[in-house]
């Protein structure tokens, strides 16, 4: 049986780390008031101390500094390319499973083919139509994760059409679109909702790898794919601290983020919480 102290603990773990980070990306950077970009070579390398406490880098910056925009820069290109994707997962699926028919089979060819194709691979292709910057990557990021949410809302669609209120409102002379619009959309926007806050994380790791590969966010410009990406050679030389922290701050929210859409899941289905805790 599930402990309901282990529940409430990792809910507040949660949330406590999705605070801190929301807050360190959102009150860091106009207080310290101090450049990112700023290069002092007498600096270079120096490992974590109390001046700075994740170190600095082949540059002299200040890591910690660098790796709080990176955390920005990722936390945007994730929470708007979920929101994206979301929203067109959740047309597309909702579409499919309340219209039917060629309808159906046409959305759900659709979502087949980009399915067909690995995501990365689809990634790099949309970010190589366009010079390097945010917006590509998150059109990149967007275009290749809206497909699992098609289908779980498309899922969710076919489940409620079969329910007493739905043939209530098509027996009462409601046409297919207003019983899309008016009663079969709400049911499934917390699914959907569910969906998105799962994508953040997807979507930063998704960028990071482009960053990484060289084809996302220009590299002067701070985001954990590019800190890690520019780690590469001080990793090899035995500095571990330019790789430790930003791959720490990618873990870090992927984490958080689970546990809180853990939590959410449960009271979204609370019979399947009653049967884990069988």
């Amino acid at each position: 049986m599930a402990d309901p102290r282990t529940h409430r603990l990792r809910l507040w773990g949660s949330g406590l780390t999705v605070g801190v980070i929301l807050l360190a990306v959102l009150l860091v950077p106009p207080l310290v008031q101090l450049d990112e970009q700023a290069v002092d070579l007498s600096r270079k390398l120096l490992p974590p101390s109390w001046e700075h406490p994740f170190g600095t880098d082949d540059l002299g910056r200040d890591l910690l500094l660098r790796c709080v925009y990176g955390l920005r820069i990722s936390l945007l290109v994730g929470l708007v390319a979920a929101l994206v994707a979301t929203v067109v997962g959740t047309a597309v699926g909702a579409a499919a499973g309340a219209l039917g028919g060629w309808t159906d089979r046409t959305l759900m060819r659709l979502v087949d083919a980009f399915s067909s194709v690995p995501h990365l691979l689809l990634g790099i292709f949309v970010v190589a139509l366009f010079r390097p910057g945010v917006w590509p990557v998150i059109a990149s990021v967007a275009v290749t994760h809206w497909l699992s949410t098609a289908r779980i809302v498309r899922s969710e669609v076919l489940s409620l059409r079969t329910r007493p209120f739905i043939d209530a409102a098509v027996s009462g002379g409601a046409g297919r679109w207003r019983v899309a619009v008016r009663h079969l959309l709400p049911a499934v926007l917390p699914q959907a909702g569910l969906a998105a806050v799962l994508m953040v994380p997807h979507a930063m790791w998704h960028e990071s790898a482009l960053s990484f590969l060289g084809l996302g966010l220009p590299s002067h410009q701070a985001s954990l794919g590019n800190l890690v990406q520019n780690a590469r050679s001080s990793l090899l030389a035995g500095d571990w601290w330019p790789t430790l922290f930003p791959g720490l701050l990618l873990i870090l929210p992927t984490l958080a983020i689970a546990g809180l859409a853990g939590v959410w899941r449960d009271r979204l289905n609370p019979r399947r919480r009653s049967e884990l805790m069988l």
